[in-house]
């Protein structure tokens, strides 16, 4: 369907009737052979003509066609056409320029279509903020085009559906998580089968703010390495939004949790989480306190979203056959590592994505199920420590940045 222009003429009955015709999504009409312009940008009405016709309806979704001929008590016959220019929807989104700093994060117009086939407009009530973006605002990670519209996580309202899709509809809220960016935006077109509903329980604001780090939570826990009872791991960053959340989860799996973090504000929070040891990581050696807490004995596993400052003390922390599992590297890339390093203990090295762990519709809906039910049963707290308005975004990226943030960060359109 041509986006532009849809011209119907409706008939209640085959008889001489009143006709109103309205021209709506268009910013010039011309009808002919008579014409009312209506004072409003956009909309034009051909009013109260009587018609005789043997149609009920007329539709064209075809600029420049005209319509079938229409007869009239004045004149036998009476060609109405139409010429329109598209209208276009503007909205605020944050837009990346050049790769940078928080201060490359622009507050901007842009222009939003209507969805195609597949596909929904959201309108966001709130976006969840995360590490990834600032990776792909550095250029640690590469968008497919500039400039890009950062963020990969979303809760919003259904504003319209494209053609022909069922199961979803107008005033569903919903949620994203993931492929594809562009999400710190007023609204945006969605691939319908990319988002899940939210339940009644679970507040935008909460759902924004746990979608993308709590699905990332469950993949590590329960797919990337099954977490059981006497397992001992160590989690990285402890009081982050995804540290928060596998404290919590690990320890109602039965695991024994250690955690490091950098304040002795966050090690209260880290301890409320689950954490059975805290490391504050800035005062003490982690690896030797790790071998004090295991007896030598090392980790089963190790959640490392920090990567170059503790990728080698995180790899000797391991007991035999540990795994290391790198998801994140806030303060850089690690260094290359050999595969020799790996032998000593036959260890494991896994640099997971949650996007190839949800790659079906099936696994989304999965993950985002077992998510959603352990939040209604109490297990996860979530803390949503902080709010900002999705125009200072830049602000939010530098906070978070400088590690004066804890728990998840929300952005609100």
């Amino acid at each position: 369907m041509d986006s532009g222009l849809l011209l119907t003429l409706d008939f209640p009955a085959r008889t001489e009737t009143e006709l109103t015709f309205v021209v709506a999504n268009s910013l010039k009409t011309q009808i002919f052979p008579r014409c009312c312009h209506h004072p409003r940008t956009r909309l034009a009405f051909f009013q109260n003509q009587k018609w005789r016709t043997d149609k009920i309806s007329y539709q064209t979704h075809h600029f420049f066609n005209s319509f079938p001929a229409l007869t009239s008590p004045r004149n036998p016959l009476v060609i109405a056409t139409a010429t329109a220019t598209t209208a276009t929807n503007m909205v605020k989104a944050i837009r990346v320029h050049e790769l940078g700093g928080p201060e490359v994060l622009k507050w901007e117009d842009v222009e939003i279509g209507e969805p195609g086939e597949g596909e929904i407009r959201i309108k966001n009530k709130a976006i969840g903020l995360n590490f990834i973006d600032v990776y792909f605002r550095k250029g640690v990670y590469t968008a497919s085009e500039m400039p890009f519209i950062p963020g990969r996580e979303a809760v919003g309202e259904v504003i319209a559906v494209g053609p022909g899709l069922t199961g979803r509809k107008i005033g569903d809220i919903v949620a994203y998580a993931g492929d594809p960016m562009g999400s710190y935006a007023e609204e945006q077109i969605l691939p319908a089968n990319k988002v899940v509903s939210v339940p009644e329980s679970i507040s935008p604001v909460v759902a924004a703010s746990v979608m993308l780090k709590g699905m990332t939570t469950q993949f590590l826990l329960r797919r990337c390495f099954k977490v059981e009872p006497g397992h001992t791991i160590l989690v990285h960053a402890a009081a982050g939004g995804v540290g928060s959340l596998l404290c919590q989860w690990a320890n109602a799996l039965g695991a024994t949790v250690i955690g490091t973090v950098s304040t002795r504000e966050k090690a209260a929070q880290a301890k409320e989480d689950g954490c059975q040891h805290i490391i504050l990581y800035q005062e003490e050696d982690f690896v030797a306190r790790v071998n004090e807490i295991t007896s030598c004995k090392g980790v089963d596993v190790v959640y490392d979203s920090v990567g170059k400052d503790t990728f080698q003390g995180s790899l000797a922390c391991l007991k035999t056959r540990g795994y290391m599992v790198s998801f994140g590297q806030s303060s850089g890339v690690p260094d290359p590592v050999p595969l020799s390093a790996l032998a000593p203990k036959s260890l494991f090295l896994t640099r997971p994505s949650m996007m190839h762990y949800n790659q079906t519709r099936d696994e989304l809906l999965e993950a985002a199920g077992e998510l959603f039910a352990i939040l209604a049963s109490g297990v996860l707290r979530v803390r949503v420590n902080h709010t900002y308005p999705l125009s200072q975004a830049a602000q939010a990226h530098a906070d978070l940045e400088s590690r004066k943030t804890k728990g998840s960060v929300v952005l609100i359109p």
